[in-house]
C-alpha cells in the first residue's frame, strides 16, 4: 500500500479530549487529492495503524486534517496520537481512501453527525458547498464543550444550514429524530456517522420511516469485538499451502493466524476498515464486520478474519 511522510504542523484542541492534527508533506511537494467521506491510515508511534477522516475541504492537496478523540476506552490509538504526537513530529501515513462518498445526482442531502462523527460530515459540507448543492446538517453532542470545530463551523459560509444538538443544551435545541427523518423525498440522501449507538438509533428510525436502503449512507468509527454465546471452534484451511489451522472459541481468526506463524495485513482490528478483507473459497462465514455491505455479505465470497468467523466446521480462504 502507498506511503506518504508527513509532518505534524499544527496540533489544536478543538473540545474537550478532542485535538485536530495538521499534516503536511514531509518533502514540500502536494498530497493526493481526496474526496469528502475519504480517511488515511495513521501509522502511530507504538506500531498501531488506525484509521482518520480527513476533515479539511476536498481539493486542499497542501495538507490533511485529521479530529482525534482521545477515547478512554482506547486500545491504544487515539491514546499514543494524543500522549506521543506533537507538532513537528513525522507521522508515515496511507494515500486516501474513500468508503463514505457523497451520492451522484442526489436532489438535497442530510448530515448528521454524532461526536467525533462530525469530521468526514464536515468535509461533506464544504464539498457540498462547493457545488452548490442543497443540503442540512445535524450535530449532535453530549455538551457543546465536547463538540469539535464549532468555530470553524459557525464562521463557514454553510453556517446557516447547520444546526447543533447538545445534550444537556435547552430543550428548544434539541431534535426529535423521528421528526428529522420523517416522510423521506425521492431526491433526498443521508448521511450519518458517529458513535455505534448513535448510528443504529439513526438508522433503525430511518428505516423505520420507509428510507430505502441506497439512500442511506454510513460510516461507522469503530465496533465491539466480543465473544458471543454459542461461538465455537472451527477450522480455516489456507488454499495456497493446504495447512488447516484451529481457531478456538475465545479467538479471532486473525490471532489464530497470528499464533501459528501466518501474518494478516490488520489495520483496526474492528471489521471497520477492510484492510484484512479476505477471499473465502469455500465454506460459511459468520460475517461480523462493519465494513460489507448485506449484499456482500450474502455473497459469502470474502470475509474479515479480524473479527468474524465461521458457520461451517471449515472456512477454505485464498491464503
Amino acid at each position: 500500500m502507498t506511503t506518504l511522510t508527513v509532518r505534524v504542523a499544527r496540533r489544536r484542541s478543538e473540545a474537550a479530549d478532542i485535538c485536530s492534527f495538521e499534516l503536511l508533506p514531509a518533502a514540500g511537494a502536494s498530497l493526493p487529492p481526496f474526496e469528502a467521506g475519504a480517511h488515511i491510515d495513521v501509522h502511530l508511534p507504538n506500531g498501531l495503524v488506525r484509521q482518520y477522516s480527513l476533515c479539511n475541504p476536498p481539493g486542499e492537496t497542501h495538507r490533511y486534517l485529521i479530529g482525534v478523540l482521545r477515547d478512554p476506552a482506547s486500545r491504544g490509538g487515539s491514546q499514543a496520537l494524543h500522549e506521543l504526537v506533537a507538532e513537528g513530529a513525522t507521522l508515515t501515513i496511507g494515500a486516501p481512501r474513500n468508503h463514505f462518498p457523497l451520492a451522484a445526482g442526489a436532489a438535497r442531502s442530510l448530515l448528521l453527525a454524532g461526536g467525533i462523527g462530525v469530521t468526514p460530515i464536515l468535509a461533506m459540507a464544504e464539498a457540498l458547498t462547493q457545488r452548490g448543492a442543497d443540503f442540512r446538517m445535524h450535530y449532535f453532542g453530549r455538551s457543546l464543550e465536547r463538540m469539535a470545530f464549532r468555530e470553524r463551523i459557525a464562521a463557514a459560509p454553510f453556517a446557516a444550514r447547520v444546526a447543533l444538538h447538545a445534550d444537556d443544551g435547552p430543550p428548544e435545541q434539541r431534535a426529535d429524530l423521528a421528526e428529522l427523518l420523517a416522510g423521506p423525498d425521492a431526491g433526498t440522501h443521508l448521511y450519518v456517522c458517529g458513535p455505534r449507538g448513535f448510528m443504529d438509533a439513526v438508522l433503525g428510525t430511518a428505516r423505520a420511516a420507509g428510507w430505502p436502503e441506497d439512500r442511506l449512507h454510513y460510516e461507522f468509527f469503530g465496533a465491539e469485538v466480543a465473544a458471543q454465546a454459542g461461538d465455537r471452534a472451527f477450522e480455516v484451511e489456507l488454499a495456497r499451502s493446504g495447512r488447516v489451522v484451529t481457531v478456538p472459541a475465545d479467538r479471532t481468526v486473525a490471532q489464530a493466524l497470528g499464533a501459528a506463524g501466518i501474518e494478516v495485513m490488520l489495520s483496526c482490528e474492528q471489521g471497520v476498515c477492510g484492510t484484512c478483507l479476505t477471499r473465502v473459497l469455500a465454506g460459511e462465514p459468520d460475517h461480523r464486520d462493519l465494513y460489507l455491505t448485506d449484499e456482500e455479505h450474502a455473497m459469502n465470497d470474502q470475509f474479515t478474519p479480524c473479527c468474524s468467523r465461521a458457520r461451517s466446521a471449515r472456512l477454505v480462504i485464498d491464503l
